[in-house]
């Protein structure tokens, strides 16, 4: 049931794009195109979930080990950034238009915070390695339905008549404010998971 809270959680009440705000650059940056949202939701959710898990190992058999803490954001951006090229390189072989549809926005995974804010998050929780992998995925799913979700309003917007001085980005933030404010609709529901199945 515990997973279960942690999936509903990280998808809708506590989205990491629009609850928390992190990974804002690609969400505003790879919107445009359903097609597009898609695979970089797919490459974030391939990134994050594996990122968490090498992240966690890092940690809790070499950081929390030897006493380097300390040294812990720089050793989990290097593992970010080590996996992304890795990705990289993959689609590359893989999915040649992918990867030029991502264009940009493939490297920029590296510094996306979502990767790094999911891999802290998961060790100042204290979850255990089951329940880092289900956060981690969960997270990346609700990016990818946020991601998704907007890239789907936004394509609406290209045929709206919109007025002189909203368009561009300031129809998109507004539009952000507007997704964000629905899902703000689905706080609490975790609470009344607990409560229901009487894990309070």
């Amino acid at each position: 049931m515990e997973y279960i809270l942690i999936f509903v959680s990280a998808i809708f009440v506590n989205n990491i794009v629009l609850a928390q705000f992190l990974g804002i650059c690609p969400f505003l940056g790879v919107s445009k195109k359903i097609d597009t949202s898609l695979g970089m939701s797919a490459a974030v959710a391939f990134v994050l979930t594996l990122a968490t898990i090498v992240t966690y190992l890092v940690q809790k058999y070499v950081l929390d080990a030897f006493g380097l803490q300390y040294l812990q954001t720089i050793a989990f951006i290097l593992v970010i950034a080590s996996l992304v090229q890795m990705v990289e390189i993959i689609l590359k072989k893989v999915s040649p238009a992918l990867y030029q549809a991502l264009g940009i926005f493939l490297p920029l995974i590296t510094t996306n915070c979502a990767v790094l804010g999911v891999a802290i998050l998961v060790i100042q929780k204290d979850f255990n390695l089951l329940q880092s992998v289900a956060y981690a995925f969960s997270t990346a799913i609700g990016f990818g339905l946020a991601l998704t979700v907007f890239a789907g309003m936004r394509e609406q917007l290209e045929y709206a008549n919109i007025p002189k001085g909203m368009r561009g980005m300031a129809i998109v933030l507004v539009s952000a404010g507007l997704l964000s404010l629905a899902f703000m609709g689905f706080s609490g529901v975790d609470g009344g998971l607990r409560l229901l199945f009487g894990l309070d």
